[in-house]
């Protein structure tokens, strides 16, 4: 196809795109390492400023470091719970957040301010564009892991120096994501927070003219 598609494939994509779902409730089936892998590949296809790749991925796996990570969601949860008033507070704690528990697999993603690849181009006004990188590799990989039927859940509730500490990264490393990845329980196309009444979702994007 080379730089065109045509209308069934655009089709699917926006199908892929409106099921992508931030997921908290996983299987715990264990994910084949070839299919880890061909959705790991999609980091290698995102773009990044200056052709930095900044990202950096640790595969949180040994039971320390599982529990490290969950100890600290948790503090850092009952943290949050305390600046809701009453009544979004009841709400909150009736979600469930994180998957942490019982998703076969955790990736803790970085960036590398410190690289030296990619020498500074573009980042030299805008530094934060590293970050920019590796959030839009990111999106690259749950695309390609829903494509395969997989789960991705982003965990924003983290201590990220204390996580940073816990798993032991160099200095350079700023967390990013932290992803549950595994088999969702259920699939639904509608965001947990929307059927919970958190939020509703923007009818349609606003467009702002100058």
């Amino acid at each position: 196809m080379q730089g065109s598609y045509d209308a069934a494939f655009r089709a699917g994509l926006r199908d892929l795109m409106e099921w992508r779902r931030d997921v908290r409730r996983f299987r715990t089936d264990p994910v084949e390492a070839a299919v880890l892998n061909r959705c790991l590949d999609a980091f290698r296809l995102a773009p990044s400023v200056g052709l930095s790749e900044p990202w950096r991925v640790v595969l949180v796996e040994t039971a320390a470091a599982r529990a490290a990570a969950l100890a600290n969601y948790e503090t850092a949860n009952a943290d949050a719970l305390q600046a809701f008033d009453d009544d979004k507070a009841a709400l909150y704690a009736r979600l469930k957040l994180s998957g942490m528990r019982e998703a076969p697999l955790h990736l803790a993603v970085f960036c590398d301010d410190a690289t030296d690849q990619g020498s500074g181009l573009g980042a030299a006004t805008m530094p934060e564009t590293r970050a920019y990188s590796v959030v839009g590799a990111i999106t690259h990989f749950w695309l390609a892991a829903r494509a395969e039927g997989l789960g991705v859940g982003w965990v924003s509730i983290l201590d990220p120096d204390r996580l940073a500490a816990d798993l032991d990264v160099p200095a350079g490393w700023r967390l990013i994501g932290y992803l549950c990845v595994g088999w969702p329980e259920a699939r639904d196309d509608t965001p947990e927070l929307e059927r919970a009444g958190w939020e509703a979702r923007q009818p349609a994007l606003r467009l702002e003219r100058r």
